[in-house]
């Protein structure tokens, strides 16, 4: 038996160091001056002036493109004075930017504004400035702001169209809405989850139909759907797939970004927290396999006891909640408290190590039949009541799940009860993750060549004619294919 331990919550390491910090200026109504006329200048100008704020430009020599930009502006006003700047034209701007062509009229600029109270732009000249422009993706008042930190500008462009691509034009009118109802959604709704709900549903509605622009009847639905809804805790179980965070589902990725706190296994893998809300509590609530593990009553009690709070909470599992996972027995004491309980299901491991190899698990010329089995019972013993004579039959796909302490008997069993000894076998550590593995062998001998290899990780064993049906050719190719599995598999003999 392994020994207990506690739930224990955990945090998360922080942000990545940032080259700069991402912040939004309001300039509404705000006086903002910009001096020169250089290169980039009349772009900087319209910027400002579609932020809504009131440009003052001093140039003594525009461009034609800045004696056209005040007729160009849309939200803000454009005033071009045709001389040199003075002191006293920067007093009460709130933003101002240096355009000259020489670097000691610039510097000279940005010292008064700054003595001004301004925050400071100098185009070109990142060792002067405050804040830098990035690309923008407007849908305003959806903004997208993204930097490279002057590093790679074209690339920072490109970046840009694709998050342009991806952003229906329509959420404009969407984030529009939302300014408009918030004030009423606030009002109707005190407390935080509820307003919280009512908002994820205005979200998935908004993807769902991106093209249409919002009407009082969406509101008036959305607030029916709120209020008909369930209140206080909730508990639901997601399905993190076998390791590849790419595998959540969408509906997975909805549970993580709504939790208030997530309950989560060791074989989880940590980048799958990322997608997590920010403020969401992590408590690792660990069962490994012949290690500390927590009681699964203790799980139990925990998870009951949040959502009898008012939380909702995600009990966040690897691979299928409903594969191996003891679902039914946190269902089951959910429900005995009341509590509402749903499942998301996930990738499985054996569906992420078979798609990882291009392994058909089902060939139609090979398996009759597929069949998921665990490799030991509470004990941590070779389970008595496994249906020996299935496993004896070749044509059925057999994968067997936490084998690797029984690995041995349980194939020398099924050998026993007809299992040819012959039939193809593999071993698939910490599938679908970089570190992926794979030890090949037979009915006979994948025991040994799995002893032999001293791969570590979560595992899980296929057997079965399928499984040997083109498995040289798939997995030869996979060790050349770096989509397929990000380091090379290790083979263990062939076959």
């Amino acid at each position: 038996m392994s020994s207990p331990r506690l739930p224990r919550e955990t945090r998360s390491s922080g942000l990545e160091p940032l080259a700069v910090l991402p912040v939004f200026v309001t300039l509404q109504g705000k006086r903002a001056v910009l001096a020169g006329a250089n290169g980039g200048a009349a772009w900087k100008v319209k910027l400002l002036a579609a932020a809504g704020a009131q440009v003052e430009v001093y140039a003594p020599e525009p461009t034609d493109e800045m004696r056209a930009a005040p007729a160009e502006a849309v939200a803000g006003r454009i005033v071009l004075h045709e001389r040199d700047w003075t002191p006293a034209d920067l007093e009460g701007a709130a933003f101002a930017i240096a355009a000259h062509e020489d670097e000691g009229d610039c510097a000279a600029f940005v010292a008064a504004a700054r003595r001004a109270g301004a925050i400071v732009n100098a185009i070109d000249r990142p060792h002067l400035c405050d804040v830098s422009f990035g690309a923008i993706v407007n849908r305003s008042p959806l903004v997208v702001g993204i930097s490279t930190e002057g590093a790679a500008p074209v690339f920072g462009q490109t970046v840009r169209a694709r998050i342009e691509a991806m952003l229906p034009s329509g959420f404009k009118a969407w984030v529009g809405a939302a300014r408009d109802w918030r004030a009423a959604v606030s009002a109707r709704y005190h407390a935080f989850a509820e307003r919280r709900a009512f908002w994820e549903r205005f979200t998935d509605r908004a993807f769902a139909e991106p093209d249409r622009a919002p009407v009082q009847a969406d509101l008036d639905a959305l607030m029916a759907e709120t209020d008909a809804g369930p209140r206080g805790g909730s508990v639901v179980l997601v399905g993190a797939g076998p390791g590849d965070a790419e595998l959540l589902t969408l509906k997975a990725l909805r549970a993580l970004r709504s939790a208030d706190v997530i309950l989560y296994d060791d074989l989880v893998a940590r980048e799958i927290l990322d997608y997590a809300r920010r403020e969401a509590r992590t408590m690792l609530v660990g069962k490994t396999g012949h290690g500390p593990s927590c009681r699964q009553d203790d799980i139990n009690a925990l998870m009951v006891s949040l959502a009898r709070s008012g939380k909702r909470v995600v009990r966040l599992k690897a691979g299928d909640p409903l594969v191996f996972g003891r679902a039914g027995e946190e269902i089951d004491a959910c429900r005995e408290a009341g509590i509402p309980v749903s499942v998301v299901p996930g990738v499985t491991a054996a569906q992420g190590a078979a798609a990882s190899l291009g392994l058909s698990l089902t060939h139609r010329d090979a398996a009759r039949r597929l069949q998921y089995v665990t490799g030991h019972d509470r004990r941590g013993a070779l389970p008595e009541d496994l249906n020996w004579a299935a496993l004896g039959d070749s044509s059925v796909t057999t994968v067997i799940y936490m084998p690797k302490r029984t690995l041995g008997a349980l194939l020398d069993r099924a050998v026993a009860e007809g299992l040819p000894p012959a039939t193809p076998a593999l071993a698939v550590f910490n599938a679908t993750r970089p570190e992926q593995v794979v030890v090949q062998g037979s009915a006979a001998t994948l025991a040994a060549r799995v002893a032999e290899s001293g791969v570590e990780g979560p595992a899980i064993v296929m057997v079965g004619d399928a499984v040997g049906r083109g498995a040289q050719a798939l997995i030869a190719e996979a060790v050349h294919r770096p989509e397929m599995t990000a380091e090379p598999i290790v083979l263990a003999g062939e076959g």
